[in-house]
């Protein structure tokens, strides 16, 4: 347990859709910072196009992160460490759940850290029953009619379920 909390986080992602290990990644870096911004990738540049508009995606976290005070949602197209000096942060954070996640994520860290050396990666270990969760699996299983309880927030699974139903 961290006994006081420092500085400003940034919880970047595109978040297509927020998954309920996002959440837990958010909250957990709420309770360890004085402040998160949770940065809301505009257009993706490693995937394809989102279900959902950067619009929509920050309204689903700001719905789920309700009872954080010290957390805000914002949508951005620039440069994460730029994006991060903006709002005077000081550190990224960032969930790992699988080896796949830390080869990409520590190539993106040396990016980072060549950028921005004043800027920390932080990363978190998912939460064990989150460690399998992606957006990516999760819009496959909505694709396929699956149960996504317990895996996104319903007013997403919803949403999901509905916008992948008008892709057809």
């Amino acid at each position: 347990m961290v006994d006081s909390a420092k500085g400003t986080a940034i919880c970047p992602g595109t978040y297509d859709p927020v998954t309920l290990g996002h959440v837990d990644i958010i909250k957990r870096a709420a309770a360890v910072f004085d402040q998160v911004v949770v940065g809301v990738v505009n257009q993706p540049v490693r995937k394809q196009k989102t279900v959902f508009s950067a619009e929509e995606r920050v309204r689903f976290i700001e719905a789920e992160i309700q009872d954080c005070a010290n957390v805000q949602v914002k949508a951005f197209d620039t440069l994460l460490v730029d994006f991060a000096r903006e709002h005077g942060a000081t550190a990224i954070v960032k969930g790992l759940r699988a080896i796949s996640d830390f080869e990409y994520e520590f190539e993106m860290n040396q990016l980072n850290r060549k950028m921005a050396p004043d800027i920390e990666s932080i990363y978190m270990f998912s939460s064990p029953q989150y460690t399998f969760l992606s957006s990516s699996g999760v819009k496959e299983l909505a694709m396929f009619g699956g149960d996504l309880s317990g895996l996104v927030p319903e007013r997403v699974a919803s949403r999901l379920e509905e916008a992948l139903r008008r892709r057809d």
